[in-house]
């Protein structure tokens, strides 16, 4: 609100793209989900972005403000959060398999995931600021064919030649807000603004590990 109201006093020419999240969406109804899938969070986050969309999208009706808002998946790549899993567990895995440790994968592994790397996710910001097709639009921004996390835990550890990975029981506490499979439908965003993802997942994957490995001891 505060972006907002400072964007419609001093710079009401300036264009804002929200960060947004698959959250928003809770447990599928199908896949791949599209943007007009129904919304039913299940975290306090997917509640807070949630809000966040429509606060950005009204303004954009009653202000005339040019918004636009992206729903991110799992974004991925160098100088991400890896020191917990606050923000995702892939963090944790990178640094983890850079060590050479275990990585846990909770539940039975074949939850199906997709990610974007990083740089194909500044794209999609950079398309949506650019657009005046994108004014007062939802884009789903997805990346590769979804992957079970069985496969990617076997990935990483394989990139990282290292570590190891095994299955084990939800802890209560992830049960709750546990999702099941999600892959977006984000074909939208490739018809109306040109994106698409150009750094597939083992390649990202890769420049990660390097990354970590020269500068893992500045993020954990």
């Amino acid at each position: 609100m505060s972006i907002l109201e400072t964007v419609r006093h001093e710079n009401p020419e300036a264009k804002v793209v929200f960060a947004s999240t698959r959250q928003l969406y809770g447990r599928p109804q199908y896949l791949p989900v599209d943007e007009k899938h129904a919304l039913a969070p299940v975290d306090p986050n997917g509640v807070n972005k949630a809000a966040g969309e429509w606060y950005h999208l009204v303004y954009g009706e009653i202000y005339g403000l040019r918004c636009s808002v992206l729903r991110l998946t799992n974004t991925y790549g160098p100088r991400m959060r890896v020191k917990d899993d606050r923000q995702t567990f892939l963090g944790t895995w990178l640094r983890l398999a850079v060590e050479g440790e275990e990585l846990l994968v909770f539940g039975d592994g074949t939850q199906q995931r997709d990610f974007t790397y990083v740089d194909d996710a500044v794209e999609a910001f950079l398309l949506a600021g650019a657009s005046a097709e994108a004014d007062g639009e939802v884009f789903n921004v997805g990346g590769d064919p979804p992957v079970s996390l069985g496969e990617l835990a076997d990935v990483l550890v394989g990139l990282a030649g290292a570590g190891s990975w095994r299955l084990v029981p939800f802890p209560d506490e992830r049960r709750t807000i546990d999702i099941g499979d999600y892959f977006a439908d984000d074909s939208k965003i490739r018809s109306r603004l040109g994106w698409e993802p150009h750094v597939g997942l083992r390649e990202g994957l890769e420049r990660s590990l390097a990354f970590y490995r020269e500068h893992g001891a500045d993020y954990w």
